[in-house]
């Protein structure tokens, strides 16, 4: 049961902490709890389908199937980010002012919900998927009794995802919209490096070479801190170069994108309104 339970932990962990990440940085974005729901709503049945397609998705690719499935439901969810970061950072103000009881709501049809709902989705159906496959596996071997362990893990890796949520929104106002920003960037880049190391396996993409350091003695990369710092900023025990360029090549850009975001949005907040013409 402990084995069982700590297998969904750790993968409900991945998931949750990238929900409650994401939901932190949709604080006071209108109807985001629906959003959040129908989101975990549907990657639960998405994983249960891709779970039922695993052999034909296996298949697909010359029998790579599986690893270029990974890759694609990453590289969506690091483009959906990257897309959030960016509304973000041009709509921040407004929701800070919104949330603060002095200002407008924000513009009708610029909330992200699409997007909310897109991430939250793909974050439980990798997930969700890798947990139904390993209980499918579990109960053709034989295994029985995985009723406990399951809510064990699923308990304990909510739990975390909690804390974490709830410790965000302990973070001043002033400062909370850039630091969620930022935690989304860097989940962003863990992302890409996840999507590109599938497409090395696959043989898809080259590895540029020999893993550039190996730090798994001084933190494993499936140990419960590793797999936070895993899924938090990317953290990889034997990161090969490509992995590491992903990783910069997405900072870069989202940051990139974010600061001229918010650098327009203050140009704009900034020009003062017409005055209105006499004759």
């Amino acid at each position: 049961m402990l084995a069982i339970a700590l297998l969904v932990f750790r993968e409900v962990l991945e998931a949750a902490l990238i929900v409650s990440i994401v939901a932190a940085a949709t604080r006071g974005v209108p109807r985001r709890g629906a959003a959040l729901l129908g989101g975990i709503g549907l990657g639960v049945l998405g994983a249960l389908l891709v779970a039922l397609g695993a052999g034909r998705i296996a298949a697909l690719f010359s029998g790579v199937g599986q690893e270029v499935f990974n890759a694609t439901v990453l590289l969506a969810a690091v483009l959906m980010i990257a897309w959030h970061v960016v509304w973000m950072a041009s709509h921040g103000r407004e929701l800070a002012a919104r949330m603060q009881g002095v200002g407008q709501a924000v513009r009708a049809g610029a909330s992200p919900l699409t997007v909310l709902v897109g991430v939250v989705a793909l974050a439980v159906l990798r997930e969700g998927s890798e947990v139904v496959l390993f209980l499918y596996g579990m109960l053709a071997g034989g295994a029985g009794h995985l009723g406990a362990g399951l809510v064990l893990g699923l308990a304990a890796g909510v739990t975390v995802g909690l804390l974490l949520y709830f410790g965000l929104l302990r973070i001043p106002l002033r400062h909370f919209f850039g630091a969620t920003n930022a935690l989304l960037i860097l989940l962003a880049a863990g992302l890409a490096t996840d999507a590109v190391a599938y497409l090395v396996q696959a043989d898809l993409l080259p590895a540029l070479g020999e893993p550039l350091w190996d730090s798994s003695a001084l933190l494993g990369e499936h140990s419960l801190p590793g797999q936070a710092l895993h899924v938090l900023v990317g953290y990889a025990a034997r990161p090969t170069p490509i992995q590491l360029l992903a990783w910069l090549a997405t900072v870069l850009l989202l940051g990139g994108g974010m600061h001229i975001a918010g650098k327009a949005a203050q140009r704009m907040h900034s020009v003062p309104p017409q005055r209105a013409m006499t004759g």
